[in-house]
């Protein structure tokens, strides 16, 4: 690899790194999400502590950490923008952010979830795919007001429409597919405990302090 790639790969990192949520909540808020509601860095408990506006802006936030990402694989580097490595290309990007906000060396590795970066990438690059697990993901939260159950399946949603929808059949994009749920399954593994003993929280779009 050389070192224009290296250098990309790294400002892909540092993009997804960005804790919008923990900025937000102490810039305009004088809080620290980390130290309410779940404590988790990202934008569910900014919904859930700080309110829908806080929570829609850091949601925006994090999508386009994962847009900015993709967007990356514009900066010549010399690869063949017409090839499928271009593709593989922008999706290495993607889950190097997505990574970078789960394990993000501005808050000592201790992040989000993952799941508004992976749905920017998504959008980016499977665009039908991405519409389509935003689409199951609504229906299950105003079905259930369970955003952990809504990220879980229609993540678990996306291989599936990616394969068979979009009808992607290269390996690296299969194994980036199945990777997204694997991912947020394992980031989501004390919820899916809570979901499993039914002490998992709803979320209400009403300010709790």
């Amino acid at each position: 690899m050389t070192l224009p790639y290296i250098i990309v790969f790294i400002l892909a990192y540092l993009i997804g790194a960005v804790p919008s949520s923990v900025w937000i909540g102490k810039w305009f808020y004088h809080k620290d999400v980390r130290n309410v509601g779940s404590g988790n860095a990202g934008a569910t408990n900014t919904f859930r502590v700080l309110g829908a506006r806080a929570g829609i802006i850091v949601l925006a936030m994090d999508v386009l950490k994962g847009v900015s990402a993709v967007m990356l694989a514009y900066y010549p580097v010399g690869i063949n923008l017409h090839s499928d490595n271009f593709i593989y290309y922008k999706l290495a990007l993607g889950i190097t952010a997505a990574l970078g906000h789960i394990f993000p060396v501005y808050l000592k590795f201790k992040g989000g979830k993952g799941v508004a970066t992976f749905l920017g990438v998504g959008l980016s690059v499977f665009w039908m795919a991405a519409l389509l697990c935003i689409v199951s993901f609504l229906l299950i939260f105003l079905t259930t007001r369970y955003v952990s159950l809504g990220s879980l399946l229609s993540s678990a949603l996306f291989p599936i429409v990616v394969i068979f929808v979009d009808h992607y059949h290269q390996l690296p994009v299969i194994l980036f597919a199945v990777a997204i749920p694997c991912i947020i399954f394992y980031t989501h593994r004390k919820n899916i405990v809570r979901l499993l003993n039914r002490t998992e929280n709803k979320l209400s779009f009403k300010r709790n302090i």
